[in-house]
């Protein structure tokens, strides 16, 4: 059996550049290495979206830009986390041999017992039991389904430990090897990237660049980023410009040389180097761009893709469970 790749994206908002790049790209590439199994964490999402309309609308959304940058649900599983209810009974058989000082550990708990510190608050404040048990509930879309390698950011990497650490006591105390113990895969070729004001690009800082903007919105939008006053005469230094920073993501290594060497002959203005951005930009996402936009004109289609996942998922995570309350005495 080929090794298994998981990957769960939070619908919690528009997609923008630096998803499709530091996420969407890496994850979708692992289809070509593992059986690659992608789900929408809407219930990861109720801890921060309590609109109905917009949960919806985002998990929909997501669902159709991984499928117009290429996701082939005949290859991988896509799935909604909602539909597999397996997930949530899963939780709670964790939840019983997960002690609470390990969820005290957890970094997002603790990130917010210290902002609310730091504002002189209750520790607490704020804090549902959603964010608490977080890393259970995603220890149990982890274990679920034997996924050998969790693809995560350096900041979710302890959420990966956590549901290693859960499984090996569940495994010890049970002596069988129920659980298949998963590892974290970061990516150190992932880079920050950059928005339009030179921090990292996040809608909190709302300096992102949307990644289905329309033409004329999304040259708008590259217009806005922020350069210095140097002259088109002036050369310049690729490696002190925001723009340069994000067009190098998309070049091949040649090409990136090619432009380096133009930003430092001079002769160059910023409104050329943001027309250049736009160019490439816009050769690379205007064929998903028209897929996204097909795929969202029709929400029944992206149902029944959705609804096979479901039923890929469901078979073997219902075949799983089995074993696993027999194994531990329910039944």
């Amino acid at each position: 059996m080929a090794l298994r790749a998981l990957t769960g994206i939070k619908p919690t908002g528009e997609p923008h550049i630096g998803n499709w790049l530091g996420a969407i790209k890496p994850a979708l590439a692992l289809a070509s290495t593992y059986d690659t199994f992608y789900f929408i964490a809407d219930y990861h999402a109720l801890n921060i979206i309590y609109d109905a309309e917009a949960l919806r609308k985002n998990s929909l959304s997501i669902a159709a830009t991984y499928l117009a940058f290429g996701l082939n649900p005949s290859q991988s599983v896509f799935y909604r986390q909602s539909d597999i209810p397996e997930v949530f009974e899963l939780a709670w058989i964790l939840a019983c041999f997960t002690p609470k000082g390990l969820m005290n550990r957890a970094h997002s708990y603790k990130d917010a017992v210290a902002k609310n510190m730091g504002q002189g608050k209750d520790p607490d404040h704020n804090i549902n039991m959603g964010l608490y048990s977080y890393p259970v509930l995603m220890a149990a879309d982890i274990l679920l389904l034997g996924a050998h390698v969790v693809p995560v950011g350096a900041d979710q990497k302890q959420h990966v430990e956590i549901a290693r650490d859960i499984a090996e006591r569940i495994n010890h105390n049970y002596g069988q090897a129920l659980f298949t113990l998963p590892e974290p895969r970061i990516d150190n070729q992932v880079k920050t990237i950059v928005g339009l004001d030179g921090r990292k690009m996040s809608k909190s800082y709302d300096n992102t660049i949307p990644v289905f903007l329309d033409e004329k919105p999304l040259s708008k939008r590259i217009n806005q980023i922020v350069t210095n006053s140097q002259t088109p005469d002036e050369p310049k230094d690729p490696d002190q410009s925001f723009i340069f920073a994000l067009h190098k993501l998309l070049l091949s290594p040649q090409e990136e040389s090619a432009l380096r060497a133009k930003y430092q002959a001079g002769g160059m203005g910023w409104g050329q180097a943001k027309k250049d951005l736009f160019e490439a930009l816009n050769a690379q996402l205007s064929g998903p761009r028209a897929e996204y936009q097909r795929w969202m004109a029709d929400p029944g289609a992206l149902e029944k893709v959705l609804g096979e996942g479901r039923d890929k998922a469901r078979r073997q995570a219902s075949e799983f469970l089995i074993r696993l309350r027999n194994a531990i005495g329910i039944q």
